[in-house]
C-alpha cells in the first residue's frame, strides 16, 4: 500500500504547533501529521490529515510512521523549554538533543526512501547567546548570528548543539565513509526570540513573562513579574514567528546561506509591557518581584538581535510591530477567549 504523503509536526500541541497547523490548513496544499506526547484538542486535530500520539523518543514509533507516510518536510517543533529544562537538566538533554537526533536520522532515511532532499525546520532560540554581564548585555547592540554564543542554560547548550547537528547532517554526514554522498537533508533553523501567543497559554520559557502578564490581567488575576522592570529582551508575535517558518521553507536554496538566522520584531522593557497592560487592563494588578536565578538567565540575552541576514536573503519582514502586537492581535483574541468563560 502507498504512503500517504504529509508534512510531519512535532510538539503540535505546543504553542507554535497550534499556530503552524491552523496556518498550513488556512494555506491549502499540505496534509499535517501531528505529532505529540499529549492527545491534541479536537479543534486542532480536525484540521490535520493524521494525528498520533507518542514521544519522540521512541524509535519503534518513528519507524512506524515511516512505514505509513511519506514525509518530505520536518517542522521538529517538540522540546523542553528553557525553565523546565533546568530541574531536569538530563532528561531536556535526552528530548532536546536525542529527539533531534531521532529526527534528523528520519529525515535521512526518508531522503533516501524518497530520492529527493528532506526539509528540516528547527526552532532554535536567543538561548543560544551568552553575555556575560549585564554592562556587556547593555553596550553590545544587536547581536549577530555569530557573536557570543556561550549558552548558560540545558536548553541553550542543546539548541546550539543541534544547530551544529544539523549543519553536521546538511554538510558533512559520514564524510569518511569509502561511498561518501549527501545526506540529502535540508537543514534550515531561526533562533526565535521570546515568543507571544494569544491563542495558547505559556508553557515554560523564560521569556514568558510578556504573555503571562496579558493572560492573567484578561482573567482578573494579579500577576508578579520575575523579571526586573528594566528587562529587555526581543520579541515576535506567533504570527510572524510562523510567517518566518514557511518563508524559510520556501526560500529557494541559493537564497539560504546560514543554517540558523535570527528574527526579530520588538524589544520592549519588561516595564513597557506593563504600562501597555495596565492601558487595556485599568484594573490589571502588576507587580514585579524578580526571582535572581530567572533573572540571572535572562540578563544573559542579548535586548537586541540582528536579523539582517533573514531579511536580506529570504524577506523576513515582520508583520507585527509593538503596538500592532498589541492592539490588533493580542488585545482582541485573548480577551475573547476568556470573556467566554
Amino acid at each position: 500500500m502507498a504512503r500517504k504523503p504529509v508534512v510531519l509536526v512535532t510538539g503540535a500541541s505546543g504553542e507554535m504547533g497550534h499556530s503552524l497547523i491552523h496556518r498550513l490548513a488556512d494555506a491549502g496544499g499540505f496534509e499535517v501529521l501531528a505529532l505529540d506526547v499529549r492527545p491534541l484538542p479536537p479543534e486542532l486535530a480536525r484540521r490535520c490529515a493524521a494525528t498520533l500520539q507518542g514521544d519522540i523518543l521512541d524509535r519503534h514509533l518513528l519507524e512506524r510512521l515511516q512505514s505509513e507516510f511519506e514525509i518530505a518536510i520536518v517542522f521538529h517543533l517538540a522540546a523542553l523549554l528553557s525553565t523546565r529544562a533546568e530541574f531536569v537538566p538530563e532528561t531536556a538533554h535526552e528530548v532536546n538533543v536525542q529527539g533531534t537526533l531521532n529526527l534528523l536520522r528520519l529525515a535521512l532515511e526518508e531522503a533516501r526512501s524518497l530520492g529527493r532532499r528532506v526539509t528540516f525546520l528547527f526552532p532554535s532560540s536567543i538561548a543560544v547567546y551568552g553575555l556575560p554581564d549585564l554592562a556587556a548585555k547593555r553596550t553590545a547592540g544587536p547581536i549577530a548570528e555569530h557573536e557570543w554564543t556561550t549558552p548558560v542554560t540545558m536548553y541553550g547548550c542543546n539548541k546550539l548543539y543541534c544547530e551544529h547537528l544539523g549543519r553536521y547532517f546538511a554538510r558533512h554526514y559520514r564524510q569518511l565513509a569509502a561511498q561518501g554522498e549527501p545526506s540529502g537533508v535540508d537543514f534550515r533553523a531561526i533562533r526565535f526570540p521570546g515568543l507571544i501567543s494569544a491563542f495558547t497559554l505559556p508553557s515554560g520559557g523564560t521569556s514568558d513573562y510578556a504573555p503571562e502578564m496579558i493572560h492573567a490581567a484578561a482573567q482578573g488575576r494579579p500577576y508578579a513579574c520575575f523579571v526586573r522592570e528594566d528587562t529587555r529582551i526581543p520579541f515576535l508575535a506567533m504570527p510572524d514567528a510562523v510567517e518566518a517558518l514557511l518563508a524559510l521553507m520556501t526560500a529557494p536554496d541559493d537564497a539560504v546561506t546560514a543554517l540558523a538566522y535570527n528574527v526579530t520584531a520588538f524589544n520592549p522593557s519588561a516595564g513597557e509591557l506593563a504600562g501597555l497592560v495596565r492601558r487595556a487592563f485599568p484594573a490589571a494588578r502588576i507587580a514585579f518581584a524578580p526571582d535572581p536565578r530567572r533573572q540571572a538567565i535572562v540578563d544573559t540575552w542579548p535586548e537586541e538581535v540582528d536579523d539582517g541576514r533573514a531579511r536580506r536573503e529570504w524577506g523576513f519582514r515582520p508583520a507585527y510591530d509593538l503596538e500592532r502586537a498589541f492592539n490588533d492581535y493580542l488585545l482582541p483574541n485573548v480577551t475573547r477567549r476568556y470573556a467566554t468563560r
